[in-house]
């Protein structure tokens, strides 16, 4: 496939008065190096890398950094993860000795090491007395002084990869039964491997390299702690060709190091992107992975299933979110309000992932409240799915069954029947890379059911899907939990979900119940204004009069069925009953108001219209495309609009 020609952004050139320091700072940088391919005797160079000494000193340099590698890793990888994960006090101190040995000299170092670990330091006396362990000019003091130099390369790189990683990964893993060791393991580490193997690389390569605390600590002593860059300092003595070729072999291993890094240990724009936005950035042009795909049926035997065991629930709320919660199993609650109204926060509580809010929670006859997420029973399906990107729709299935112990092969078994039975068991063998977002839909709620949850918790799982796609995911998803034996507890913003998968709408506004019926209840009888226009109608809070209510923004509606005087109340009016005209109508509707159409969008074989009023609240009526011809409605015409009181549904707040 030929590569686009890039051109020139035109006015991209860059200023004079930069780029000249910038070239300045270039050349700078630049001729040292050449200085040493310039002084490098090209002939001898063989003899002077081959030499005894020469061949010595690298052998104790790999030993040397490479044992500093492993120190690193062994120690770094959890300082990097407890600082990027963990807020305690004085961790601005702790990440500030992390950097203290990149900023210092290196003698100082050295001395500050004599200081601790020599034989009249600090700890020194008692590792030779109880141990028989001198560091001071020996081996594994060349080995610690590399360590303490070379260690924050590789915390400050893995800390910026789990920086950019998001929580959501390691939260759903033990959302699935993974303790917090299984998850550091199996997908911690593996998604933040570039950031991992930059660190290490870099590490190795500054361990390689370290000079002057080595030479103040561990001394310089042939065969024992004398490492090339020492090495090339007494050569400079006595051989300044010998020195210069070492020099140009640790240019070259250095050089080779940062190439193959390719900056990702920079902090570049987009390097930090977490792995799935890098796959899906990277996905390739696959019909069959963007394509809508059948929802084959499943086999017949995965159809006799043995009935689920039933999870009642029982939760009691506090902190931002405040409600109590009772469900038998088998129900699905849909949960919406409007953004900051603590759905999510109500989610996160019942997973004991949130200090803004504590969930008493019992699932059955188990009172699980001070159990850590991973023992919970809780399965969280998050919006985006978090798939793990390095495993295949398979291991992802099969990891909740993993983690609570069930065999590969029987794990393996169970998860390709949840893949067959939501339809995507085709796709088993495929990354999430791979998968169009139903799919991937598909393969999370599958890997939360297979991990056999006693409480689901579904957040907005089909926000991200066309209106196609979501219809069919719809379908499928209220055929699973109509056989799931617990709790389902679903965050919407999609009326026709809450109305369509739920048995109960949960409202939810700063932090409170507002109301939690039958999603017929709600529909007829909505009690928050935001619900209401979720489900496409007016909603207008006011106070009750004798004829009807006194509108918040000012105005008066008549309606049929008053409710009690100084009742807080809300109107809630069909966009469907709002009639509009071009001049003032005469005859029964009780409210007619003057206004200016502001807005017209088309819903399926009906425009809907925005009508803006100085003696009223916006209106949205709805009037067919015939209707708005034959009254000549286009934007900023002005209108009347008039709604029968009778059209008029009053609810109590």
């Amino acid at each position: 496939m030929k590569r686009p020609v890039r051109r020139r952004t035109p006015g991209a050139r860059a200023p004079l008065l930069l780029t000249v320091p910038a070239l300045l700072a270039v050349a700078f940088l630049m001729l040292p190096l050449v200085g040493i391919l310039a002084r490098t005797s090209w002939g001898d160079l063989g003899d002077h890398l081959t030499a005894e000494a020469t061949t010595e000193a690298l052998r104790l340099s790999l030993l040397v950094s490479l044992w500093s590698l492993g120190l690193s890793l062994l120690f770094g990888v959890p300082l990097a993860w407890l600082l990027a994960r963990v807020p305690f006090p004085g961790k601005a101190f702790v990440r500030s000795l992390v950097l203290l040995p990149m900023v210092l000299p290196p003698t100082v170092g050295g001395v500050a090491l004599l200081l601790a670990f020599g034989r009249r330091g600090l700890l020194g006396p008692w590792l030779e007395d109880t141990f028989g362990i001198t560091l001071p000019f020996h081996t594994s003091g060349a080995v610690l002084a590399a360590t303490f130099v070379a260690m924050p390369f590789l915390v400050i790189s893995l800390e910026g990869a789990l920086g950019g990683l998001r929580p959501r990964y390691e939260e759903t893993a033990a959302s699935l039964g993974a303790s917090p060791i299984r998850v550091f393991l199996t997908v911690t580490l593996p998604m933040v491997a570039p950031g991992l193997i930059a660190g290490a690389a870099l590490t190795w390569a500054r361990a390689l390299g370290e000079f002057g605390a080595t030479i103040t600590f561990a001394g310089n002593l042939p065969g024992t702690t004398q490492t090339l860059p020492l090495q090339v300092y007494l050569l400079l003595q006595d051989s300044p060709e010998a020195a210069t070729s070492v020099s140009l072999l640790l240019l070259a291993i250095a050089m080779i190091v940062l190439i193959a890094l390719r900056g990702r240990w920079t902090g570049t724009p987009g390097d930090h992107r977490d792995p799935a936005s890098r796959a899906a950035a990277a996905r390739p042009d696959d019909p069959a992975a963007t394509a809508p795909d059948p929802l084959p049926e499943p086999p017949a035997d995965l159809l006799k299933r043995t009935p689920p065991e039933p999870w009642p629930l029982h939760a009691d709320v506090t902190g931002f979110t405040r409600l109590t919660l009772d469900a038998g199993p088998g129900t699905t609650i849909a949960v919406v309000g409007p953004n900051g109204a603590g759905k999510t926060t109500l989610l996160r509580a019942l997973l004991g992932l949130t200090p803004r809010a504590r969930a008493g929670l019992r699932l059955g006859d188990d009172d699980v409240t001070g159990l850590p997420p991973h023992r919970r029973g809780v399965a969280w399906v998050p919006q985006d799915g978090a798939l793990f990107p390095h495993l295949s729709a398979l291991t992802n299935t099969a990891y909740g069954l993993r983690a609570h112990g069930v065999p590969r092969a029987e794990a393996r078994r169970e998860a390709q029947g949840w893949l067959d039975r939501l339809g995507v068991g085709h796709l088993s063998h495929r990354r999430p890379a791979q998968l169009s977002g139903g799919q991937a839909q598909r393969v999370a709620l599958a890997r939360a059911l297979a991990a056999r949850p006693r409480l689901l918790l579904l957040d907005e799982p089909l926000a991200a899907l066309d209106q196609t796609t979501r219809a069919r995911v719809r379908h499928t998803l209220r055929e699973h939990l109509a056989e799931f034996g617990g709790v389902c507890l679903i965050v919407t913003h999609d009326p026709v979900e809450a109305v369509s998968l739920a048995d109960r709408v949960l409202v939810l506004e700063d932090g409170r119940a507002l109301q939690d019926e039958p999603p017929a209840e709600v529909t007829r009888h909505p009690r928050s204004p935001w619900v209401a226009r979720m489900l496409g109608r007016n909603a207008w809070p006011g106070t009750a009069t004798t004829d009807g209510l006194a509108l918040e923004g000012g105005g008066h509606l008549v309606v049929a069925e008053p409710l009690p005087a100084g009742t807080d109340a809300l109107a809630v009016i069909a966009p469907e009953a709002v009639s509009v005209h071009r001049e003032r109508p005469t005859g029964s509707p009780r409210n007619v108001w003057p206004g200016t159409v502001r807005e017209i969008t088309s819903g399926g074989s009906r425009l809907r219209l925005l009508i803006t009023s100085a003696e009223a609240p916006d209106l949205v009526a709805e009037i067919t495309p015939g209707a708005a011809a034959e009254l000549g409605i286009a934007d900023g015409s002005a209108v009347w609009t008039s709604v029968k009181a009778t059209e008029v549904t009053v609810v109590p707040l």
